[in-house]
């Protein structure tokens, strides 16, 4: 099957709406935006042996690729629309890309987000996603807005990915679902941004990301024994340095890392009822320098703050 058969495969699968002029088929796709609504853009390379395995259902892989896209947008409270894909395939298979498209489009439809274009090369698997969202003028949660005395909270759950990671074969299915297929924080983005003057993605790492939240002048004091933990990473790691290493390093969470004043905690809270997540406040804001981890009985946690590097050797 040729280039251009699997492009017309993927086209007759995708929905359209009349923000599409022109959709998949042409040089480029023409999209109406919404008036008077700002764009939202972002894009992620998915990469065979660095961010995912061969050996991953292909509706897996066509999951995470647009997911760690909309989470981007989550961060930064916007509305998911439009989708561009950049497929590098080893072969043409056109059942490994119905799989990829079930997870796919699959996403796409829970998130509304219409598919518009790409493109189809032969080479080393790779998966380029383009997404395009929207927000209210003047309402995009940036990474920049930190204050001394602000609450460090994040949403959900950590440690789940990178303790999949870590176990490999043996991990449990709860924790390998979640490093495959997270969720994106849609919704509680969207909400989150009437209370936080800051806001990032979990994909590095909790302590890396947090450190592109402080600006100079800035230090962030992590309570370890208030890191939320699903029931499979507390089965799986019962030690508690065992499964903080792993929820304050670890990257591939993908939930919200959001920073607010004090007074705005509650009420941050309150604006995710009937979402299904929790929002917890792990830490705080000071003057300072650096990240501090600290245990229960007040002493520090030495880690590694390196976070996920691209172009790390390991």
């Amino acid at each position: 099957m040729g280039e251009f058969d699997l492009i017309e495969r993927i086209r007759a699968r995708v929905d359209t709406d009349d923000s599409v002029v022109v959709g998949i088929g042409d040089d480029a796709a023409v999209l109406r935006p919404d008036p008077d609504r700002d764009l939202v853009v972002t894009t992620d390379t998915l990469v065979a042996g660095r961010h995912f395995e061969n050996h991953w259902p292909a509706s897996d892989i066509g999951h995470l690729a647009l997911a760690v896209n909309l989470s981007d947008l989550a961060a930064m409270g916007a509305r998911p629309r439009w989708a561009l894909l950049s497929l590098t395939l080893p072969e043409s298979n056109p059942d490994w890309l119905d799989d990829f498209l079930d997870g796919f489009l699959a996403l796409a439809s829970d998130y509304r987000t219409l598919l518009v274009g790409g493109n189809i090369a032969s080479g080393p698997l790779s998966v380029t996603v383009q997404l395009m969202g929207d927000v209210e003028p003047g309402r995009s949660t940036l990474r920049t807005g930190a204050r001394v005395g602000d609450i460090v909270a994040v949403t959900g759950s950590l440690g789940n990915a990178a303790a999949a990671l870590e176990l490999g074969a043996s991990a449990p299915e709860a924790l390998v679902e979640r490093f495959h297929r997270p969720i994106p924080r849609i919704a509680a983005g969207a909400r989150l941004v009437s209370h936080a003057r800051a806001m990032i993605d979990i994909s590095d790492g909790l302590i890396a990301d947090l450190a592109h939240l402080l600006g100079d002048g800035l230090a962030a004091r992590i309570d370890l024994e208030n890191l939320p933990a699903s029931p499979a990473l507390q089965r799986a790691f019962s030690a508690d340095q065992d499964r903080w290493r792993l929820q304050a390093t670890g990257g591939n969470d993908y939930e919200l890392l959001a920073l607010m004043a004090d007074d705005a905690f509650a009420a941050a809270q309150a604006s995710l009822e009937g979402l299904n997540v929790a929002l917890t406040r792990i830490g705080r804001i000071e003057a300072g320098q650096g990240i501090q981890c600290r245990r229960p009985d007040g002493s520090m946690l030495e880690l590694d703050h390196g976070g996920w590097d691209h172009f790390d050797s390991h």
